[in-house]
């Protein structure tokens, strides 16, 4: 809807609740003429302004730089997200965007629920979401923003930091239980995968990867975020973490820097190949995928005019914005990265 519109529609809703001797009352000096000029969109509302105390000033104040909006964020990606917002809303002081972090599953609600106009997320809508939104008039965009992969994080006391793709893969499925299947050396016993949240888009990654139907085996444990799982893996030997790499990533980032300190992150070998090498989930490697592990994030929005939603988003995907997730240890969606072999 065009501003005249918003105008247009505005003025006839006044008109049906403002009778014109009220509109006498505020305003004694408006000729007779008043009612007359209401038939004319713009000159009415000039007029209705002057007569009723600036009523414009009520009007939507939002811009691609300018406003106050909510989003909702998988609290997966917490630590890039806020950086970004940090980072925009200190470009331009006019903009107020107030992340809430929630699971994956929440995320999506909120979305269709149309709690908030924009969300960022590594599940994109269903094809049945997306005809029901078209259903009440409303188009979602989705654009991809940056590549991420899933950790897999161990105690610092667990030696056991190679794992192929099959040995994962037979852990999710139950079929690897305990350490010393991997290693008989080992002296830990049953695994223990610890992830963020039951409604988690990290859990539903590996379930749809490893094509999981039933639910989860009894050595599966939610806490109630990534941090909680590094956390909970730091003090336990024989846990095995699940966390974005975004939260162990950024090296300029003192809490990303505590994290990393506290546990090991799993090198894992390709799925098809087997000839000894193993990836850990560095730019590089999620970056060609030798990593197995990658997954996109999505920024979904809803929005209908090119407001504060539209711009955060254009400006994330752009130069800047895409410059803070190659900084944070992810890889750019949207803009060409160069990636360097050094020869030891």
């Amino acid at each position: 809807m065009n501003r005249v519109s918003v105008i247009q529609n505005f003025i006839i809703i006044v008109c049906r609740k403002i009778s014109i001797t009220t509109c006498k009352v505020v305003n004694s000096n408006i000729s007779d003429k008043f009612v007359k000029y209401l038939h004319y969109p713009v000159a009415g509302f000039l007029l209705l302004l002057s007569a009723c105390g600036g009523m414009g000033k009520t009007a939507v104040n939002e811009t691609t730089t300018r406003g106050n909006i909510k989003i909702t964020v998988d609290e997966s990606f917490k630590p890039i997200i806020e950086t970004e917002v940090f980072t925009f809303t200190h470009l331009y002081t006019n903009a107020k965007i107030k992340p809430q972090y929630k699971p994956e599953y929440d995320v999506i609600n909120d979305f269709m629920n149309d709690s908030v106009k924009v969300i960022v997320t590594s599940k994109k809508l269903t094809d049945y979401q997306i005809q029901y939104l078209r259903d009440t008039q409303v188009i979602a965009r989705t654009t991809t923003y940056a590549y991420d992969a899933l950790a897999l994080v161990t105690n610092k006391n667990n030696k056991d930091t190679l794992l192929t793709y099959n040995t994962v893969k037979n852990i999710f499925l139950g079929n690897t239980r305990k350490w010393q299947e991997i290693n008989p050396k080992s002296k830990l016993g049953d695994i223990r995968i610890i992830f963020d949240n039951n409604k988690s888009g990290n859990i539903r990654y590996f379930k749809e990867l490893f094509d999981i139907k039933d639910s989860l085996s009894g050595k599966f444990f939610a806490v109630n975020s990534n941090a909680e799982v590094i956390n909970f893996v730091s003090r336990n030997e024989d846990a095995l973490g699940i966390v974005s790499v975004n939260w162990i990533s950024d090296k300029d980032d003192s809490t990303s820097m505590s994290f990393i300190n506290k546990v090991n992150v799993i090198a894992v070998s390709q799925q098809y190949i087997n000839d000894g090498s193993y990836y850990r989930p560095q730019p590089g490697f999620i970056y060609s995928k030798e990593y197995p592990f990658v997954r996109e994030i999505y920024l979904i929005s809803r929005e209908t005019f090119a407001g504060l939603g539209s711009g955060f988003v254009n400006w994330a995907c752009a130069e800047q914005g895409q410059r803070i997730v190659l900084k944070s240890g992810l890889v750019p969606a949207t803009m060409p990265i160069r990636l360097v072999q050094i020869r030891h």
